[in-house]
């Protein structure tokens, strides 16, 4: 069962491709992602916030739509050996931007244990798009 998020920002869509593809952008309010490049087949590798660095996610872009759509792979290859898929979505809407994330495929991390819940990324995609995105871009 995919994780959908959906909210409206009062921001152009260009301004939101912004912030999920600009690496000094994401740092801000997302995750610190060295090396990130948005083109197709593109592989980046990220860590948790913070000094723990105990969940590794790698993820490969599958699909590039500038300012509409960013689709890559999410997997976390020291715990599991399945595969996700997060998707980002940018619908102009007058003046406001939909941001529409489905993350599908989560079942597949399920042999990584506990911490690879639906539930745990449900709220990390609840926190991280309704806060985190929300203060970057109410800035």
């Amino acid at each position: 069962m995919p994780i959908i998020i959906e909210q409206k920002f009062g921001v152009p869509a260009e301004i939101i491709w912004k912030a999920i593809t600009d690496p000094e952008a994401m740092r801000e309010w997302y995750f610190t992602i060295p090396g990130f490049k948005v083109e197709e087949g593109a592989v980046f590798e990220f860590y948790e916030p913070g000094e723990e660095h105990q969940y590794l996610h790698r993820c490969t872009i599958t699909c590039v739509e500038p300012k509409k759509l960013l689709q890559h792979t999410w997997t976390h290859p020291h715990h599991s050996k399945g595969t996700s898929l997060l998707t980002w979505e940018l619908v102009p809407e007058g003046d406001s931007t939909l941001v529409k994330l489905t993350h599908e495929g989560i079942e597949n991390l399920a042999d990584g244990g506990p911490a690879f819940a639906p539930e745990n990324y449900q709220e990390g995609w609840n926190q991280i798009i309704g806060e985190s995105l929300k203060n970057y871009l109410l800035q």
